[in-house]
């Protein structure tokens, strides 16, 4: 695991920890359940796995609100048990990325209970955003922001200042003009750090920083939409501040003092290419999330400009791109692209797609197994703060995955006898468990399995270029030196592969013959 530059490349693997395997029996996934797993992983072909958050936690927003950053969630384990997952990961050449929530704290973490007991205008209210309210008696909030996940930004507390929270009421924004806030998180960098951790996903990267003043935006629900939506990109004074850079350029130093290539990737909403490559270069983060690409419509001409616009990001900063279809924040692509068998053509073909490309790919758990998003939870089940107030929930996506068996048994996701998984998994995933699709040489596993080996072998994927070829309305096709044709059939209509010339490495489903199914890709070597 020496290279520095392993990023640049990489298929990073993200992990829900609640969702992926429940080694205690409990019903709810844990840091013991990742470590059995990893051998899997490994055979999967991923280079390293991302953590979505495991801190001390009450799980308000699925552990995006953390009370204790330096500490594991009794739910998920202990730091032993951290301490032994990423010994393991390391030993079977598999980096580890931790999910850091900078933004925002619970409502439960120790200073905020003190800015809660302290008085307005002490140092303990200084490290959160308190302001007082508007109106004859500070009745009204400070300014008309919104939360992401609906209704007012702002809280009051019983002796009348108000706080401030862009999610939920327990999810306090730190004020990050304060410096022993920026000192608390440089210093829990370095604890990660040393124990070994290779990066860090940044959370709300672009949030930090507010506009001085904290001026009003002057628009509200009250005259028709929303100011923000998850993965949005207006331009908002809480959001995208110049000012935010100083502090992945004091994190920078930090990440390079330390060997083995550590790195940061930010996920970062913002209004223009030019703003998201401000996060990236030298001096401050070497990655950021490309969500252009995850928000395609299927079709050949908004993948195709989508993808010409993400490559041209990349050039301004010289840093490569990242790719992505599915994560915890978003409906499964399987459903995305229109469920059933057409959205699971349509998924397999659009990750040939994505694994062909230049840069780094990062897959959400359960992915492999083509798993669609589950839309008929029971509304008592869900958990997602954002769905009382908006009716929208990403709950779907958060269903613990199923690894073998039957309903009655979890589909393994838990030990022999264990409790019912947190959420409920479908029936119909019977046929979706990574027992039976292992025995399968055409399911959605294998070819995850096969798509990686290709990846990680063929010299032409990974670094380099895309060179687009002529084709049929609704079809891409580009070339990747040396040796590399990928041809995606995006059109209603069959495609003839014998017009690229080569030998068909994979393809997302059976072809017959030299024809590529509508909804298919596939790679050929020329």
């Amino acid at each position: 695991m020496g290279n520095d530059n392993w990023w640049r490349d990489a298929v990073v693997y993200q992990i829900y920890p609640r969702s992926f395997a429940d080694a205690n029996g409990d019903g709810t996934g844990d840091l013991q359940g990742v470590r059995q797993k990893l051998t899997y992983l490994k055979r999967l072909g991923v280079d390293a796995l991302w953590l979505s958050p495991f801190y001390k936690s009450p799980l308000a927003d699925g552990g995006y609100d953390v009370s204790d950053y330096r500490d594991v969630d009794p739910r998920f384990g202990t730091l032993s048990d951290f301490d032994e997952m990423i010994a393991d990961a390391h030993e079977l050449g598999i980096r580890v990325i931790a999910d850091l929530v900078p933004n925002h704290s619970s409502s439960e973490h120790v200073w905020f209970q003190q800015a809660l007991a302290a008085a307005p205008g002490s140092v303990e209210r200084a490290r959160y955003m308190f302001r007082a309210g508007q109106g004859e008696h500070g009745e009204l909030p400070p300014n008309d922001w919104e939360s992401i996940f609906g209704g007012p930004a702002w809280t009051r507390v019983p002796d009348g200042e108000w706080y401030l929270h862009l999610f939920d009421p327990e999810q306090p924004d730190f004020n990050w003009e304060n410096e022993e806030v920026r000192a608390e998180f440089r210093d829990i960098l370095r604890f990660w750090l040393d124990r070994g951790v290779d990066g860090f996903r940044i959370d709300v990267a672009h949030g930090m920083i507010k506009a001085a003043g904290l001026p009003s935006v002057g628009r509200t629900t009250d005259d028709g939409g929303r100011q923000v939506e998850m993965l949005g990109n207006e331009e908002l004074p809480y959001f995208d501040q110049d000012g935010v850079h100083d502090i992945y350029r004091e994190w920078r130093p930090i990440l390079d003092s330390y060997p083995g290539g550590r790195m940061a990737v930010a996920e970062a909403w913002v209004s223009s290419p030019e703003r998201l490559a401000r996060y990236i270069g030298p001096d401050e983060l070497q990655q950021a999330f490309n969500f252009d690409f995850m928000m395609a419509e299927w079709d050949a001409t908004s993948f195709r400009t989508i993808i010409d616009k993400s490559l041209a990001e990349a050039d301004l900063v010289g840093a490569p791109t990242t790719w992505v279809l599915s994560n915890h924040d978003k409906h499964r692509h399987v459903t995305r692209y229109g469920d059933g068998p057409l959205g699971l053509r349509r998924a397999r073909a659009a990750t040939l797609l994505m694994l062909s490309l230049p840069g780094s790919a990062y897959l959400y758990n359960g992915e492999e197994l083509g798993l669609n998003e589950v839309l008929d939870l029971p509304d008592e089940l869900r958990e997602d703060p954002s769905f009382q107030r908006t009716g929208e929930s990403r709950d779907g996506c958060r269903v613990p995955l199923p690894w073998s068996g039957d309903a009655a048994g979890g589909f393994g996701f838990g030990p022999a006898g264990a409790t019912s998984p947190w959420l409920p998994q479908p029936a119909g995933w019977a046929e979706l468990t990574a027992e039976a699709q292992d025995r399968d040489p055409d399911s959605t596993l294998n070819l995850y399995r096969e798509a990686l080996r290709l990846r990680h072998h063929h010299p032409a994927l990974g670094g380099g270029g895309v060179e687009w070829l002529e084709t049929a309305p609704g079809v891409l096709a580009f070339r990747r030196e040396p040796g590399l044709v990928v041809v995606v059939n995006v059109s209603g209509d069959p495609v003839n592969l014998a017009d690229f010339g080569g030998e068909v490495l994979i393809a997302s489903s059976p072809l017959a013959d030299d024809v590529l199914p509508v909804a298919t890709a596939a790679w050929l070597s020329v």
